[in-house]
């Protein structure tokens, strides 16, 4: 039972909580995969697909959730910095704590059931890639020494959600598994490395204050501004680079597929000029909130073109 003092958890602060503008770090990747298998078997089972994207939804979820209590219960977050209510649910709502830590550990538990599924349809190999993943989940922002904290956050986040999930996920699609599925989705693990460098850069003052030796907290804002900005170019580079490994097939199509690579194209060049606004905010850090939703609106996009582009 909730503290009397304290207002009920509601659904409308559990969404807040579970942060919806970055579920695109958790859905891309799957979508990914999902257009990977297709493309290579001419087949996939959509009810497993489904599954699998709920299940990593409910992961994101959970991380986004279980940061904001712990970020809440360490004082790193106040509503000097935290510009956006959305962004820090606890600040700006009058509940219990521990009730958003049940949620994290509600939502955990939820997704646990329903791997059950693509364990039972991908074997041990699934089961081993989603114990890792639970795992870092738990060592992400908890612990003595959280991996959000740390200079390894960009390069965990980006290699768990863009690599070792499309791994689980293209296991337990076809039964198989192929490491070079990770190399296949490295542009989409690029871009979720670059969503938790967006926070962390504009958190710089915030993160040394907390005592958090994020890779932008070490560097400095100057020199994080400069590193983000040339990484930026760098994965407009290389989402060019796979998307123009894909332009000869388009040549041989005809009507619809056609018109599915345009627009996989399309989509593309929209993600790009995303991309390179967000470059040019970032030194701004009442921009936070924006950029974020503005970065992985951009991984989404070019996730959605790639999909598009193997699915033609």
């Amino acid at each position: 039972m909730a503290d009397k003092k304290h207002q009920r958890l509601t659904a409308k602060m559990a969404v807040g909580l579970a942060a919806p503008h970055t579920w695109p770090a958790s859905v891309t990747p799957v979508l990914l995969t999902g257009a990977i298998v297709y493309h290579e078997q001419g087949t996939l089972s959509l009810p497993l697909f489904l599954v699998l994207l709920v299940i990593c939804v409910l992961m994101q979820s959970a991380v986004n959730t279980f940061n904001d209590y712990y970020d809440f219960k360490q004082g790193t977050d106040s509503k000097e910095d935290a510009v956006d209510a959305s962004d820090a649910v606890l600040l700006y709502n009058d509940i219990t704590p521990g009730q958003a830590l049940m949620l994290g550990i509600g939502i955990l538990a939820a997704a646990a059931l329903l791997a059950i599924y693509p364990v039972l349809q991908g074997g041990l190999p699934v089961l081993v890639i989603g114990l890792i993943g639970a795992l870092v989940i738990l060592l992400y922002s908890a612990g003595p020494f959280p991996l959000s904290r740390l200079p390894v956050g960009e390069l965990v986040s980006g290699f768990v959600m863009g690599s070792l999930i499309p791994l689980g996920c293209y296991t337990a699609l076809t039964g198989t598994i192929r490491y070079s599925v990770m190399l296949d989705t490295l542009p989409v693990a690029y871009a979720i490395a670059m969503i938790m460098l967006t926070n962390n850069t504009c958190d710089v003052e915030k993160d040394v204050a907390a005592g958090r030796k994020t890779l932008p907290a070490l560097l400095g804002r100057k020199r994080s501004v400069i590193l983000y900005r040339i990484l930026m170019v760098l994965w407009i580079t290389l989402q060019g680079v796979f998307i123009v490994l894909f332009l000869p097939r388009f040549r041989t199509l005809v009507f619809p597929w056609l018109l599915i690579a345009v627009v996989a194209l399309v989509i593309f060049h929209v993600g790009m000029i995303f991309t390179s606004k967000q470059a040019r905010k970032i030194s701004d850090p009442s921009q936070r909130p924006s950029l974020m939703k503005r970065v992985s609106f951009a991984t989404a996009l070019y996730g959605i073109s790639l999909a598009l582009a193997l699915l033609a």
